[in-house]
């Protein structure tokens, strides 16, 4: 089907629509367990290499393809295949969220660590059904655009649980900070009571094995799936460096307070609004590879806005610019990384291929604290944004080896129409 043959109006659809809340619901939770807690322990004096394990706590979203085929499986008895497991693991984190604000990170950091991996890892499982959701319900032409809701909802919710997090937490403190964020989840599910089922899945595996085997043999079943893999871990991997220890950066090596910071990155909202919106435009224009190209320069150029803060010190002009800066090619690269993840998965097996994908992509985002904590202490803050430029090049080069085979598989990605038995008693 031809990029660009299809009007806003007819792609503003319930569809589309539905995907910013939904990706505000799924979006919540990461922050509480990276740049948020990162700020927590920072106000709390914790030291710089703690903090970098504690990105650790990461690591179920790299993981959580290992039990993504269960998710695929098992079918809850409650509000069909996929609403049903977004019900229960949305409740389940606002648990989590709960335990993390009765801890003191001083007295107990063990517990602390222990309940945001448990958090991290609920969440991951939210992930995996929601990305499965948002692909089994856009069709195909409306993946760009469809993308790109779902990340301006999704950074809504970074920003929400992040900057304004930060906000609240001088106000009210860390733990009703987190207690908020709880209770925030549990609205949420809502939101999801009332999203549109599926129209057309493909049918469920007919067996474990089916569900963990199948989706491996037939994805690395492709001539060119090393090349796909590539791209999927390298193109965000400058992005997971500059902003791996960003919040202690502007913390607690340039001295701002939690409130100025909550607040500029509260300004960038709106240019990540606008960055995702008008990336989501080009996709369906100009297609996928050009715009992982452009967007991918931009997004790595836009590090260097931190290196000209590093050498300006404590100023809130260029904090204000390169937050915003970040904010806008944020949400486009963003946008079409989630459009490119989405036209790779087989619909057959949308779930546990998400979930492998996406999860090779958060390796970057996990594992770069200790590594950036070490480069900081060796060149400083304003060399390591510039080598954080760098470390982007390998996945745009990346893209460009294998950019022919990137639309083919693009428009292969259509759905085998499968009711779903589970849904057809439920009201669309």
């Amino acid at each position: 089907m031809k990029q660009g043959s299809f009007g806003l109006s007819s792609l503003m659809n319930r569809r589309i629509l539905v995907m910013l809340p939904l990706g505000f619901v799924s979006g919540l939770p990461l922050a509480l367990t990276s740049g948020t807690l990162q700020a927590w322990l920072t106000v709390e004096g914790v030291d710089l290499k703690t903090i970098g394990i504690f990105t650790m706590v990461g690591l179920p979203y790299t993981l959580k393809f290992l039990w993504a085929p269960v998710m695929d499986r098992v079918i809850p008895p409650w509000f069909g295949r996929r609403r049903g497991w977004m019900v229960l693991t949305q409740l389940c984190v606002a648990v989590g969220l709960g335990l993390m604000a009765l801890t003191n990170p001083r007295i107990h950091p063990g517990w602390l660590a222990a309940y945001a991996v448990l958090v991290a890892f609920l969440a991951a499982s939210l992930d995996i059904v929601f990305d499965a959701y948002r692909t089994d319900t856009l069709q195909s032409h409306e993946r760009g655009l469809g993308a790109a809701v779902w990340v301006n909802g999704y950074r809504i919710a970074l920003l929400a649980s992040g900057a304004g997090a930060l906000v609240l937490a001088d106000y009210v403190g860390w733990p009703m900070t987190y207690l908020a964020m709880a209770a925030v989840m549990v609205a949420g599910v809502g939101i999801v009571l009332i999203s549109p089922n599926p129209r057309f899945v493909a049918e469920a595996p007919k067996s474990m094995r089916e569900a963990v085997g199948a989706p491996l043999a037939e994805f690395f079943g492709r001539s060119h799936a090393l090349g796909f893999l590539a791209v999927i871990v390298l193109y965000k991997l400058g992005d997971a460096f500059a902003s791996a220890l960003q919040t202690a950066f502007l913390i607690g090596g340039l001295g701002f307070s939690a409130t100025d910071v909550g607040a500029v990155k509260g300004l960038g909202v709106f240019a990540t609004l606008l960055g995702a919106f008008v990336g989501g435009l080009m996709m369906t224009k100009s297609g996928l590879v050009r715009s992982l190209l452009i967007f991918g320069v931009l997004q790595a150029v836009s590090n260097l806005g931190f290196v000209v803060l590093a050498l300006a010190g404590k100023s809130s002009a260029v904090l204000t610019a390169a937050v915003v800066i970040e904010n806008v090619t944020g949400g486009m690269g963003t946008a079409a990384f989630v459009a490119l993840v989405m036209s790779l998965c087989d619909p057959r097996y949308t779930a546990t291929q998400f979930a492998l994908l996406s999860s090779l992509e958060a390796l970057g985002r996990v594992f770069a604290g200790r590594p950036s904590a070490d480069l900081v202490s060796l060149v400083g803050w304003t060399q390591f944004f510039v080598l954080t430029v760098v470390v982007a090049l390998p996945g745009l080069w990346a893209v460009w080896r294998i950019r022919r085979s990137i639309e083919p598989e693009q428009k292969a990605a259509e759905y085998i129409s499968v009711t779903e038995p589970a849904a057809s008693s439920i009201s669309k």
